[in-house]
């Protein structure tokens, strides 16, 4: 795979395709989701506690920001070493499969709120609410994705400790962004991060990763793989 000789630099050899199997998966499981469930009977799971949660649309700029924090961890996981990269795409992929059951086994939509007029950042949230239709919710792939952008740097002394604490603060701003700008309700947030630390401590504990990683065509033994998740 042959990519500008900055991106050579940046990502290594024997993560490139996974890293674009990566992307591809994400989009081909939301919005594949999304057009296999289309017309389908989907369940509200918005609950009493969910009404007390403010809307925030200012908050769209975390939820948004979280594709750019994405991009830069999975990258910084990619880089810790061949071990440390099969198993964080192997949880990557296992999660992502795993969501895409749930969208299809339980759809589940919910209700926005009108936006306040004049509210901050109140016409990129209507912009957000346009082009995001209100399904494939439950697990929320924000939790997941930022979830594990932390679970893949968390203990690496090569990843400043600045940076590993802003990943863990950051991803649980994401979290948050999800239910105040009310594109996810209270369920979807602990479901995504579970399936999140669930993947990460099977890919660490178990041959998922070796698995995994023999798909590629890289060869990995049980020997090879460090345990530290």
């Amino acid at each position: 795979m042959k990519l500008p000789r900055a991106a050579e630099n940046l990502i290594p050899a024997y993560a490139r395709r996974p890293l674009l199997a990566a992307l591809l998966m994400q989009f081909a499981v939301y919005w594949g989701s999304k057009a296999i469930a289309h017309g389908w009977q989907h369940h509200d799971m918005t609950t009493a506690l969910d009404g007390r949660v403010p809307l925030l649309p200012w908050t769209v700029v975390i939820y948004v920001g979280a594709y750019v924090f994405w991009a830069v961890n999975y990258v910084l996981a990619a880089r810790q070493g061949e071990d440390r990269a099969a198993r964080f795409l192997a949880a990557d992929a296992l999660g992502k499969l795993t969501a895409f059951v749930l969208f299809l086994v339980l759809p589940t939509t919910n209700v926005r709120p009108d936006i306040p007029a004049g509210a901050p950042l109140g016409g990129a949230l209507g912009i957000l609410y346009a082009l995001d239709t209100p399904e494939a919710l439950f697990p929320s792939l924000h939790c997941f994705c930022s979830w594990l952008c932390w679970a893949g740097i968390r203990g690496r002394k090569e990843i400043p400790a600045p940076y590993r604490a802003f990943s863990l603060a950051f991803a649980l701003a994401v979290a948050a962004s999800t239910l105040t700008t009310r594109q996810h309700v209270i369920a979807d947030v602990p479901a995504g991060i579970a399936l999140a630390e669930l993947c990460w401590q099977l890919a660490c504990h178990t041959p998922l990763a070796r698995w995994y990683w023999n798909l590629w065509g890289r060869r990995m033994t049980a020997a090879s793989l460090s345990r530290d998740g």
